[in-house]
């Protein structure tokens, strides 16, 4: 039977069956990888308060369709054969995979699992999450109505404003980076505009709808 073939794949890697020079022989193979920060701190589901032995969860991204049997053998070739567990396809979401090497995915917080800093996420070979996202017609208008709201509750006013609120408190609301979003607001420019007009002229004008003594809409 002919195995499935992917670009995307997920693996895990121990600290104690790769050799001290691990990173730098991934790179060397050329493809974009992404690897979590060591993840020494999560709880067994089997074994009550027991710590699971600590791991990396990688990422790696073929430049063709391959097999996760290739994966595992090339992995092996860089770093030995005991290297390697658990090489799987990525049919989840690559956005939700790419949060789950932090434990900031929606169902790794649903678990309450421990978060790890996304400063010690490391990227070989010009890994862009970015690149890898790709979105549904359902997506893209749930992400729309999304920044609709965004602009209306907090005032914003231009792309600026938008943009400075997504690099400070984007990751607050589960939003993407600007350059997602830009792809999404491409297509909307009229509908963008018309919501940064009203905002703007209720700056200036303030809004006649609300009662000055009481704060509360007429």
């Amino acid at each position: 039977m002919a195995k499935d073939k992917a670009r995307y794949f997920t693996f895990l890697l121990y600290p104690e069956s790769i050799p001290e020079d691990w990173e730098m022989r991934l790179e060397s193979i050329g493809t974009p990888i992404a690897i979590s920060p060591l993840h020494d701190k999560d709880l067994s589901d089997l074994e009550g308060m027991k710590y699971k032995k600590a791991h990396y969860h990688l990422i790696y991204v073929a430049k063709n369709p391959v097999t996760a049997d290739s994966v595992r053998k090339r992995i092996q070739r860089t770093l030995g054969n005991e290297s390697v567990s658990l090489v799987q396809i990525v049919v989840q979401s690559m956005e939700n995979i790419y949060l789950y090497l932090t434990h900031e995915s929606k169902d790794a917080i649903a678990k309450n699992k421990v978060k790890y800093p996304k400063k010690d996420i490391r990227l070989l070979n010009n890994f862009d999450i970015d690149r890898y996202i790709t979105l549904d017609v359902e997506d893209k208008d749930d992400m729309l109505n999304d920044v609709c709201d965004l602009i209306d509750e907090h005032s914003l006013a231009n792309i600026r404003e938008l943009r400075r609120f997504v690099r400070v408190r984007g990751s607050e609301y589960n939003l993407p980076s600007m350059k997602i979003i830009n792809s999404v607001l491409r297509s909307h420019t009229g509908l963008i505009r018309l919501y940064f007009d009203a905002v703007y002229q209720e700056r200036r004008y303030g809004r006649s709808d609300i009662d000055k003594e009481t704060g509360e809409m007429k």
